[in-house]
């Protein structure tokens, strides 16, 4: 009996452990559950909000802050003609916000951007505008740019260059005629379609010898509900 009895508190005092460290593990993981896994994503690593410094372009020249809406839900393929015509139709079925940025590289990352709020982004339109302060009338440059899928770009209210197809972007893939950027502020307005998959952008403006202009700053307005383009 005095046997049975030892192994009987043996066992209890197993199961007693057991269920303590069971509930205390399943506290454990339950406060380590991810993000996602509560409905809210982590932010987007390549990405950081905006300041209300103005920021400088980079050493190669590239516009790293960007005001990005939200990606619009498209359909059709990325030629010219259908890509222009989503331009002009494609609407949100929900109001859309738009988020001030600063990429921590030389391209904007729209599909960190649109996973980290939980958007699709496959068969999507982004929209993206930012603003280029010159110190001085800049005569003969070119807004060089590229993107994943096909973009359209407008400066100063005027298109520029387009790029059309299912692409990657490549650095200076499409480079527009040759340019005025007056003193102080001009605005740069682009609109990205992407098919599926990744899907980002990268912009910068190249002088008269092909040489990266790096005298810019890059300002934003405040980011708000309303259309900034």
């Amino acid at each position: 009996m005095a046997s049975h009895g030892a192994l009987m508190s043996t066992l209890y005092r197993r199961v007693a452990w057991s269920l303590l460290f069971s509930v205390s593990f399943g506290c454990a993981m339950r406060d380590a559950v991810p993000a996602e896994a509560s409905g809210v994503r982590p932010p987007a690593p390549s990405l950081r909000p905006s300041s209300d410094a103005p920021l400088p372009v980079d050493a190669r020249g590239f516009i790293r802050r960007w005001l990005v809406q939200e990606p619009i839900a498209v359909t059709g393929p990325l030629t010219q003609s259908a890509v222009e015509a989503q331009l002009r139709s494609a609407e949100p079925a929900d109001p859309l916000r738009w988020h001030a940025l600063d990429t921590k590289g030389y391209n904007f990352n729209l599909y960190h951007f649109a996973w980290a709020l939980s958007k699709p982004t496959s068969n999507v339109l982004f929209w993206a505008v930012t603003v280029v302060e010159a110190p001085s009338e800049m005569h003969d440059v070119r807004l060089a740019i590229g993107s994943n899928a096909a973009s359209h770009w407008w400066l100063n209210g005027e298109s520029v260059i387009a790029i059309y197809g299912d692409r990657q972007t490549v650095i200076d893939d499409g480079v527009s005629r040759r340019l005025t950027l007056r003193k102080g502020r001009n605005v740069i307005r682009a609109a990205i379609v992407n098919g599926g998959g990744a899907t980002d952008f990268c912009a910068r403006f190249l002088d008269a010898a092909s040489r990266p202009v790096i005298g810019l700053t890059v300002s934003l307005p405040a980011p708000s509900n309303d259309d900034p383009r």
